[in-house]
């Protein structure tokens, strides 16, 4: 499928680099002493026929010198302060489009980076504002080397790499210290080099993009639909007013997602991301010329969000994936909104339209054959799933008493619930709790000890079934009545149980000595429900002891779908 190519904003990656151990960091300090005088000299390097500046600073961080001055690797370090080395590697203002080579203030436009060279070997430690020492985790496979953590905007993750490589040389730095030998197998940073954070990103005509944002559109309802809404981490913000107070719809507008959230969205996607509509912080007074006047719409890889078991390599395989995950689920959204995410050519003179898209300095409207295809996000699909669930349990013989109160306790209650919570409070065994939950598990979420609803939807349907069930209370009073009466007819503890679940499940039950025996089941959503239903009306009527050929040739009455309708009770019974 057709569809325009996202852009890259924000990026950050720790990159590691063992191949010469720490002589990059002290290859900085002799770059630094070496300036010629100057405070913060620049150097100009070219990369793919672009050219770029650099400069070379520290600054003056925790890092405590190993013990004896030596490292546990043998290395000698004879400085009294470990300095942390930075490079600032921008675009030419000549030729990033937001540079501006007249004003030394705003020359580096914003097509740039930070690279903070930190050196790292083993049983490293730090000092805190207290003046306590800390431990600074070093992988045991880095052993020693330097640590460099890249961030910056609107650059391709990959060339990251090469640019430091390329700056460090414009400085007389052998970039084999960053990377080992180009013709080397090993050639790159270590394998524990991880991303951060990574965006990416369309820009949308503000008269287009409402659909995105809409109370009722993609954004809002993948957040309150898939987001637990109890326990773990939620984020929905739906913010309409600028910094300065001024109404602009969609300023600020994102979902948080975990990595089971998405999947359950986007089936085989991994990473947890953020997705966000939002303008820049002075788009309300900005004439809609220019491009900053219209917002973003970006999905972005949120590292805090994943299990701690997974990390998301700075490697082809995880950047591709990345890559395909970000861009899937923008484009997703566009979609879902009923944007046209392939706008065509315009003329014949191949000139194109951007259709819905505003171009800006570093997303061009860019449609090309992409895989995979965009996802429909049947969130009506995910609704009938966690809806049939719900139902199922409740059908399927309803709710033990231990079950309604797990549930009434997570209605009644706003906060995070421990099983030892919920059996304090209705005063039962916490094992019986427990295996309650574990009856449960189709729709409550339980982690650390924690107890939610499954989404916002499933707590809705809960929600319904417990009102209901207050609300059956008088209907439950009648059961009660009419179950004394039994008793004073003689009639045996079995049958008052017949009676009461009559009452609970709205079957006027009819039962004339000169007529066939009539029961009124109401309204019901499907036949499987039913059958269900017939059948446990029958295995109380005959726990009773009440004649079985009676409750046999009984008459159905129901109403399905609207429609009155009739049946033998024997027929469903068999079915």
């Amino acid at each position: 499928m057709k569809a325009a190519r996202p852009a890259w904003h924000e990026f950050t990656a720790n990159l590691n680099f063992n191949d010469t151990g720490l002589s990059a960091w002290f290859a900085c300090q002799t770059a630094f002493n070496a300036r010629d005088g100057a405070s913060a000299p620049e150097r100009e390097f070219t990369h793919d026929g672009q050219r770029w500046k650099a400069e070379l600073s520290y600054s003056e961080g925790n890092l405590v010198p190993p013990q004896n001055g030596v490292t546990p690797a043998g290395t000698t370090i004879e400085h009294d302060t470990i300095r942390e080395w930075r490079f600032h590697i921008w675009r030419h203002p000549d030729e990033d489009p937001l540079g501006n080579p007249d004003d030394p203030q705003d020359e580096k436009g914003q097509q740039k980076f930070h690279a903070h060279v930190r050196p790292r070997w083993q049983r490293m430690k730090g000092e805190t504002k207290t003046g306590s020492l800390t431990s600074i985790p070093v992988p045991e496979s880095l052993g020693e080397g330097v640590s460099v953590r890249v961030s910056g905007a609107n650059i391709a993750p990959r060339d990251y790499y090469t640019l430091l490589r390329r700056a460090a040389a414009a400085f007389g730095i052998n970039p084999r210290h960053f990377g080992g030998n180009p013709e080397s197998d090993d050639y790159g940073p270590h394998e524990t080099s991880s991303v951060q954070d990574a965006e990416r990103y369309v820009r949308v005509h503000k008269r287009e993009s409402g659909p995105i944002h809409a109370r009722d559109g993609p954004l809002a309802r993948m957040g309150h639909l898939l987001e637990n809404d109890r326990s773990g981490y939620r984020k929905v913000v739906q913010q309409d007013d600028d910094h300065s107070g001024t109404n602009l719809p969609g300023f600020y507008h994102t979902v948080t997602l975990g990595p089971k959230r998405v999947t359950e969205a986007f089936p085989g996607h991994e990473l947890a991301v953020e997705t966000k509509h939002y303008y820049s912080r002075e788009a309300a007074n900005i004439d809609t010329g220019r491009a900053v006047a219209h917002p973003k719409l970006g999905a972005s890889y949120q590292v805090s969000r994943m299990p701690s078991d997974h990390t998301l390599r700075y490697t082809d395989d995880d950047l591709t994936q990345l890559e395909r995950e970000l861009d899937r689920i923008v484009v997703s959204i566009l979609a879902e909104a009923g944007l046209d995410v392939a706008p065509g050519k315009t003329g014949d003179d191949g000139e194109g339209g951007t259709g819905p898209f505003v171009e800006d300095a570093y997303f061009e409207v860019d449609v090309r054959e992409r895989g995979p295809d965009p996802v429909r996000l049947d969130f009506a699909r995910i609704r009938d799933e966690q809806e049939s669930v719900v139902v199922r349990h409740l059908s399927d013989g309803g709710f033990s008493p231990v079950e309604w109160d797990i549930a009434e306790t997570l209605v009644g209650d706003g906060g995070t619930v421990s099983p030892e919570d919920i059996a304090d409070e209705n005063d039962r065994p916490v094992e019986s709790v427990r295996r309650a939950l574990r009856r449960m598990d189709g729709f409550l979420e339980r982690a650390r000890e924690s107890v939610a609803f499954e989404s916002p939807y499933v707590a809705e349907l809960v929600v319904d079934a417990v009102r209901d069930a207050r609300d059956a209370s008088q209907r439950a009073l009648g059961a009660a009545a009419k179950a004394a009466e039994a008793d004073r007819r003689g009639i045996e503890e079995t049958a008052s149980a017949f009676l009461a679940f009559c009452e609970k499940h709205g079957i006027d039950y009819e039962n004339r000595t000169d007529a066939r025996m009539k029961l009124r089941m109401g309204d019901i959503d499907s036949f499987d429900a039913l059958r269900r239903r017939v059948q446990r009306t029958y295995d109380l009527w005959t726990d009773a002891g009440r004649d079985e050929a009676e409750i046999r040739d009984a008459r159905l009455q129901y109403r399905y779908r609207g429609d009155q309708a009739s049946a033998s009770f024997w027929n469903f019974l068999r079915a």
